[in-house]
């Protein structure tokens, strides 16, 4: 049974596209310029935004900056706790991630750029890391919620890892081509997740 989808009221979704705003003047200009050198001001003016509401979204322009990510993240967890229980975990997670990269700028507008960004700016990876933490734990917990067992549980936290840790490396190989095509990560997605499902314990050769 698919799980129920809730009913965002205007509050939260006026909420949402002000830090949805402020994410994607923060990405803009620091795609334009460069993240050190874009201000909050800067980012605030962009969005037509006061400058004090800033900072009831964000403590920084880094933590602006990935906003796209973050908020790809989320949706990856929300997507994954809507599938029907009759999938298995993996199956469900590798549908959660094909709804997202169909019905988002994912793997178009925002996505790229924004991890190419991420990649050669180094005061952005310890919000990365900060983003795939909290995506990790809330995907363990989704997995616990799916199987009926604790969050605590070594399944749960180590599905969830490799899950995700198998999605970045895919995620990875296919930025380094020179015209990313979402075709072809929904076919890397499916063969990372089948070697995972098939087991990582080999024979070495001989």
């Amino acid at each position: 049974m698919d799980q129920p989808v809730p009913v965002v009221g205007r509050r939260e979704r006026k909420k949402q596209a002000t830090r949805a705003a402020l994410g994607e003047a923060a990405l803009r200009l620091s795609l334009r310029h460069g993240v050190e050198n874009v201000t909050v001001e800067q980012i605030a003016d962009e969005a037509d935004i006061a400058l004090r509401t800033f900072f009831n979204y964000f403590s920084s322009k880094e933590e602006a900056v990935m906003a796209t990510l973050s908020a790809a993240a989320q949706e990856l967890i929300a997507q994954f706790r809507a599938r029907p229980r009759t999938e298995s975990v993996l199956r469900a997670f590798r549908e959660a991630v094909v709804v997202v990269m169909s019905q988002s700028d994912v793997a178009g507008r925002d996505f790229v750029p924004a991890f190419q960004l991420i990649r050669s700016t180094p005061t952005l990876v310890p919000h990365q890391l900060a983003v795939l933490a909290a995506q990790e734990k809330a995907l363990a917990e989704a997995i616990s919620a799916r199987i009926g067992q604790p969050s605590a549980d070594v399944y749960a936290r180590l599905c969830a890892a490799c899950a995700l840790t198998a999605l970045r490396v895919v995620l990875e190989a296919w930025l380094q081509r020179t015209q990313p095509d979402p075709a072809l990560l929904g076919r890397q997605v499916d063969t990372v997740l089948t070697e995972l499902a098939a087991g990582l314990d080999r024979p070495g050769s001989s």
